[in-house]
């Protein structure tokens, strides 16, 4: 039994087990360097990279962050050193001072993705390749992967024939689409093996003083605790309508509390994403705070708690409720 303390906190995301449910959000803790000058990484359930991508690039033009009430914009990018410079220097740093990896990647065309995933095949230290759907289809008048069912699903199947069978895809979710079930069925019926949800839905900010946008981009992801409501209605339905699929809940989680509501929404783990900028030991803390609310709550395993929301409610509950 792997835990912290009192509570078995193991999770998996298909076959695959982690020690704990709390990663890092995909973007928000660089190449993992950055982020191990003030935290233990190994400690963590797994550290998600910011998207791969085949070619180098240099990201967006700035000012390209603005802060919100409760939440922030961004419009980076895909900023990274490209599949090779990433292959050379960054995943050899993570495997080497044993942190669980996921690997997000992002492309333009389902070919792109598939030539990625070939390139993560053979590589080592990839504990799960995640599966960035909010990208533009360039064969598609730009329009993005994540809001159609079956663009998505391509993408998803491609990936899961070039990937190892014992490395896991997850399937990166936006929340701004028609119908999130019906995208993540379909990533299902691709090959995914688990959900992360939700990426940052789209935003804007108008500079008043300026009297322009605040992003040289105009619009940009909505992240933070203005979010999180987005994030939990998205992984409810998701569960409810999958139970059996692996979700991995992010959305502004802050604390430990934030965490748990995911989680009895139905995620089985969390990503801790925006808090970061402002708490780089904000992992360890939620995970201290997590586990001592499940300890409070009687629960002996993290397991148990997942989707516990959606249970029935009973007579009894409601008399002890009222009391």
């Amino acid at each position: 039994m792997t835990t912290t303390g009192t509570v078995d906190l193991r999770a998996y995301l298909g076959h695959v087990e982690l020690p704990n449910p709390v990663l890092t959000a995909s973007g928000c803790a660089g190449m993992g360097r950055e982020l191990a000058q003030f935290a233990d990484l190994t400690r963590l359930g797994a550290f998600a990279t910011r998207s791969i991508t085949m070619a180098p690039r240099a990201g967006r033009p700035t000012p390209r962050m603005a802060e919100t009430p409760s939440g922030l914009l961004n419009s980076v990018g895909l900023q990274g050193p490209g599949i090779e410079a990433f292959l050379e220097e960054e995943l050899p740093w993570l495997a080497g001072h044993g942190v669980r990896t996921i690997v997000s990647i992002g492309g333009g065309s389902v070919a792109e993705f598939a030539a990625l995933a070939r390139r993560l095949a053979d590589a080592t230290g990839v504990t799960a390749i995640e599966v960035n759907l909010s990208c533009p289809n360039i064969e598609d008048r730009g329009r993005l992967f994540a809001r159609d069912g079956s663009s998505a699903a391509e993408v998803v199947a491609a990936v899961r024939g070039a990937t190892r069978y014992d490395v896991p895809v997850i399937a990166k979710l936006a929340p701004d689409v028609a119908d999130v079930v019906a995208v993540a069925r379909s990533c299902v019926d691709g090959g995914a093996d688990a959900l992360s949800m939700i990426n940052t839905p789209q935003g804007m900010a108008i500079d008043v003083d300026a009297m322009r946008p605040a992003l040289a981009a105009g619009s940009g992801g909505l992240s933070g605790p203005a979010v999180r409501p987005l994030a939990v209605r998205c992984v409810w339905q998701v569960h409810a309508a999958l139970p059996g699929v692996p979700i991995i809940g992010m959305g502004g989680v802050l604390t430990g509390r934030d965490a748990l509501e995911l989680i009895l929404a139905g995620a089985c783990a969390v990503a801790v994403g925006t808090a970061l900028f402002h708490d780089p030991n904000a992992c360890p803390r939620i995970l201290r705070e997590l586990e001592d609310l499940l300890h409070e709550r009687g629960f002996d395993r993290l397991a148990d708690a997942v989707g516990l929301a959606h249970r029935p409610v009973l007579r009894n509950d409601l008399k002890e409720s009222s009391l």
